[in-house]
Protein backbone atom coordinates (compact mmCIF):
# COMPACT_ATOMS: atom_id res chain seq x y z
CA UNK A 1 0.00 0.00 0.00
CA UNK A 2 3.14 2.22 1.12
CA UNK A 3 4.65 1.35 -1.88
CA UNK A 4 1.70 2.40 -4.62
CA UNK A 5 0.68 5.65 -2.58
CA UNK A 6 4.85 6.86 -3.50
CA UNK A 7 4.13 6.09 -7.05
CA UNK A 8 0.98 7.93 -7.31
CA UNK A 9 2.94 10.80 -5.33
CA UNK A 10 5.89 10.74 -7.80
CA UNK A 11 3.56 11.63 -10.71
CA UNK A 12 1.55 14.34 -8.94
CA UNK A 13 4.98 15.76 -7.92
CA UNK A 14 5.97 15.28 -11.79
CA UNK A 15 2.84 17.07 -12.74
CA UNK A 16 3.29 20.16 -10.70
CA UNK A 17 7.09 20.86 -12.12
CA UNK A 18 5.67 20.25 -15.73
CA UNK A 19 3.19 23.32 -14.95
CA UNK A 20 5.77 25.62 -14.30
CA UNK A 21 7.73 24.22 -17.81
CA UNK A 22 4.33 24.81 -19.78
CA UNK A 23 3.44 28.09 -18.21
CA UNK A 24 7.76 29.22 -19.25
CA UNK A 25 7.09 27.97 -22.73
CA UNK A 26 3.42 30.13 -23.19
CA UNK A 27 5.08 33.42 -21.74
CA UNK A 28 8.19 33.15 -24.12
CA UNK A 29 5.74 32.56 -27.16
CA UNK A 30 3.68 35.33 -26.31
CA UNK A 31 5.99 37.42 -25.72
CA UNK A 32 8.32 37.20 -28.75
CA UNK A 33 5.85 35.84 -31.19
CA UNK A 34 3.40 39.46 -31.75
CA UNK A 35 6.62 40.93 -32.97
CA UNK A 36 6.10 39.35 -35.94
CA UNK A 37 2.97 40.10 -37.45
CA UNK A 38 1.61 39.83 -39.73
CA UNK A 39 2.84 35.91 -40.31
CA UNK A 40 1.93 33.14 -42.91
CA UNK A 41 2.58 29.59 -41.44
CA UNK A 42 3.68 26.98 -43.68
CA UNK A 43 3.58 23.22 -42.93
CA UNK A 44 5.23 20.28 -44.64
CA UNK A 45 7.30 17.18 -45.11
CA UNK A 46 10.13 17.26 -42.76
CA UNK A 47 11.07 14.57 -45.08
CA UNK A 48 10.96 16.79 -48.16
CA UNK A 49 14.42 17.00 -49.88
CA UNK A 50 16.66 20.06 -50.82
CA UNK A 51 16.60 19.34 -54.73
CA UNK A 52 13.67 18.93 -55.11
CA UNK A 53 10.63 20.71 -57.30
CA UNK A 54 8.60 21.03 -53.77
CA UNK A 55 11.22 22.78 -52.01
CA UNK A 56 11.99 25.00 -54.45
CA UNK A 57 8.37 26.33 -54.57
CA UNK A 58 8.05 26.43 -51.17
CA UNK A 59 10.85 29.01 -51.05
CA UNK A 60 9.48 31.04 -53.49
CA UNK A 61 6.35 31.08 -51.59
CA UNK A 62 7.86 32.38 -48.71
CA UNK A 63 9.90 35.00 -50.96
CA UNK A 64 6.56 36.25 -52.36
CA UNK A 65 5.04 36.29 -48.75
CA UNK A 66 7.67 38.94 -47.49
CA UNK A 67 7.62 40.47 -50.65
CA UNK A 68 4.24 41.04 -50.01
CA UNK A 69 4.68 42.24 -46.50
CA UNK A 70 4.11 39.14 -44.53
CA UNK A 71 7.14 36.89 -42.87
CA UNK A 72 6.53 33.29 -42.42
CA UNK A 73 5.89 30.98 -39.65
CA UNK A 74 7.66 27.20 -39.88
CA UNK A 75 8.09 23.97 -37.64
CA UNK A 76 11.55 25.62 -37.56
CA UNK A 77 12.81 21.25 -38.95
CA UNK A 78 14.46 20.34 -41.96
CA UNK A 79 12.06 19.75 -45.48
CA UNK A 80 9.42 22.22 -46.28
CA UNK A 81 10.06 24.03 -42.76
CA UNK A 82 13.61 24.66 -44.13
CA UNK A 83 12.38 25.84 -47.59
CA UNK A 84 9.74 28.13 -45.87
CA UNK A 85 12.12 29.58 -43.22
CA UNK A 86 15.17 29.94 -46.32
CA UNK A 87 13.05 32.08 -48.56
CA UNK A 88 12.13 34.14 -46.14
CA UNK A 89 14.87 35.09 -44.89
CA UNK A 90 16.67 35.22 -47.70
CA UNK A 91 14.18 37.90 -48.84
CA UNK A 92 14.97 39.91 -45.80
CA UNK A 93 11.59 38.95 -43.96
CA UNK A 94 11.40 37.63 -40.74
CA UNK A 95 11.67 33.85 -40.54
CA UNK A 96 10.29 32.18 -37.81
CA UNK A 97 10.83 28.48 -36.56
CA UNK A 98 9.11 26.94 -34.06
CA UNK A 99 11.09 23.69 -33.51
CA UNK A 100 9.33 20.95 -31.00
CA UNK A 101 12.08 18.74 -29.18
CA UNK A 102 12.05 15.40 -30.51
CA UNK A 103 14.16 11.92 -29.33
CA UNK A 104 15.17 10.87 -32.64
CA UNK A 105 14.33 13.45 -35.32
CA UNK A 106 14.10 17.17 -36.64
CA UNK A 107 17.37 19.49 -35.52
CA UNK A 108 16.75 23.35 -36.26
CA UNK A 109 17.68 24.24 -39.44
CA UNK A 110 19.93 27.20 -40.41
CA UNK A 111 17.68 29.83 -42.22
CA UNK A 112 15.22 30.47 -39.17
CA UNK A 113 16.13 33.96 -37.55
CA UNK A 114 13.55 34.10 -35.04
CA UNK A 115 13.72 30.94 -32.93
CA UNK A 116 11.83 29.22 -30.22
CA UNK A 117 12.16 25.97 -28.82
CA UNK A 118 9.10 23.61 -27.25
CA UNK A 119 8.85 20.46 -25.64
CA UNK A 120 5.02 20.79 -25.90
CA UNK A 121 3.50 19.97 -28.86
CA UNK A 122 -0.09 21.78 -28.02
CA UNK A 123 2.06 24.98 -26.97
CA UNK A 124 3.59 24.96 -30.49
CA UNK A 125 0.36 24.61 -31.79
CA UNK A 126 -1.27 27.51 -30.07
CA UNK A 127 1.73 29.26 -31.51
CA UNK A 128 1.08 28.98 -35.17
CA UNK A 129 -3.22 29.27 -34.33
CA UNK A 130 -2.69 32.33 -32.76
CA UNK A 131 -0.13 34.31 -34.67
CA UNK A 132 -0.97 33.57 -38.03
CA UNK A 133 -3.19 35.15 -40.92
CA UNK A 134 -3.29 32.10 -42.84
CA UNK A 135 -2.11 28.68 -43.49
CA UNK A 136 -0.47 27.00 -46.19
CA UNK A 137 -0.47 23.79 -46.60
CA UNK A 138 2.37 21.88 -48.27
CA UNK A 139 1.66 18.26 -48.66
CA UNK A 140 3.08 16.14 -45.66
CA UNK A 141 2.77 13.57 -43.52
CA UNK A 142 1.18 12.83 -39.77
CA UNK A 143 1.96 15.97 -38.45
CA UNK A 144 1.18 18.27 -41.35
CA UNK A 145 -2.19 16.62 -41.43
CA UNK A 146 -2.56 17.23 -37.84
CA UNK A 147 -1.71 21.23 -38.02
CA UNK A 148 -4.34 21.41 -40.85
CA UNK A 149 -7.35 19.21 -39.37
CA UNK A 150 -6.53 21.22 -35.86
CA UNK A 151 -7.08 24.59 -37.85
CA UNK A 152 -10.05 22.82 -39.98
CA UNK A 153 -11.92 22.04 -36.83
CA UNK A 154 -11.00 25.33 -34.93
CA UNK A 155 -12.30 27.30 -37.66
CA UNK A 156 -15.54 25.05 -38.22
CA UNK A 157 -16.69 25.54 -34.32
CA UNK A 158 -15.84 29.67 -34.60
CA UNK A 159 -13.45 28.73 -32.05
CA UNK A 160 -10.72 31.14 -33.75
CA UNK A 161 -11.53 33.75 -36.50
CA UNK A 162 -11.62 32.29 -39.93
CA UNK A 163 -8.34 33.06 -41.91
CA UNK A 164 -7.21 31.34 -45.50
CA UNK A 165 -6.19 28.01 -45.33
CA UNK A 166 -4.74 26.80 -48.23
CA UNK A 167 -4.17 23.36 -49.64
CA UNK A 168 -0.96 23.02 -52.44
CA UNK A 169 -0.72 20.71 -55.24
CA UNK A 170 -4.36 19.06 -56.12
CA UNK A 171 -2.45 15.84 -56.99
CA UNK A 172 -1.13 15.25 -53.51
CA UNK A 173 -4.64 16.98 -51.40
CA UNK A 174 -7.20 15.42 -54.33
CA UNK A 175 -7.44 11.87 -52.99
CA UNK A 176 -7.96 12.97 -49.51
CA UNK A 177 -10.49 16.16 -51.01
CA UNK A 178 -12.41 13.52 -52.95
CA UNK A 179 -12.97 11.33 -49.81
CA UNK A 180 -14.88 14.04 -47.58
CA UNK A 181 -16.71 14.58 -50.28
CA UNK A 182 -17.65 11.05 -50.91
CA UNK A 183 -17.61 10.04 -47.43
CA UNK A 184 -18.20 12.45 -44.48
CA UNK A 185 -20.23 14.69 -46.77
CA UNK A 186 -22.33 11.90 -47.94
CA UNK A 187 -22.94 10.10 -44.07
CA UNK A 188 -23.19 13.86 -43.38
CA UNK A 189 -20.73 13.81 -40.48
CA UNK A 190 -19.83 17.43 -41.88
CA UNK A 191 -21.80 20.10 -44.10
CA UNK A 192 -21.19 21.86 -47.28
CA UNK A 193 -19.82 24.89 -45.80
CA UNK A 194 -17.50 23.23 -43.90
CA UNK A 195 -15.61 22.61 -47.64
CA UNK A 196 -15.47 25.85 -48.00
CA UNK A 197 -12.70 26.19 -45.36
CA UNK A 198 -9.75 25.36 -47.84
CA UNK A 199 -9.15 26.28 -51.06
CA UNK A 200 -6.87 24.07 -53.18
CA UNK A 201 -4.12 25.87 -55.15
CA UNK A 202 -1.35 24.40 -57.67
CA UNK A 203 0.59 27.59 -58.49
CA UNK A 204 2.50 29.71 -55.98
CA UNK A 205 0.73 33.03 -57.67
CA UNK A 206 -3.05 31.71 -56.80
CA UNK A 207 -1.10 31.05 -53.12
CA UNK A 208 -0.48 34.83 -52.69
CA UNK A 209 -3.68 35.96 -54.49
CA UNK A 210 -5.64 34.43 -52.00
CA UNK A 211 -3.61 35.86 -49.19
CA UNK A 212 -3.41 39.21 -50.60
CA UNK A 213 -7.08 39.59 -51.45
CA UNK A 214 -8.53 38.32 -47.67
CA UNK A 215 -5.89 39.20 -45.56
CA UNK A 216 -6.47 42.84 -44.16
CA UNK A 217 -3.34 43.80 -42.65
Amino acid sequence: MKEKQYVVDELTLKDTWRMFHIMAEFVEGFEVMPEVYPAVTIFGSARTGRRTKLYKTTECIARMLVENGFNVISGGGPGIMEAANKGAAEAGGKSVGLHIELPKEQKPNQYANVRLAFKYFFIRKVMFIKYAVAYIIMPGGFGTLDELFEALTLIQTKRIRSFPVILFDSNFWGGMVKWLNKTLLRKGTISEPDLDIFQVVDRPEDVIDIITKTVVI
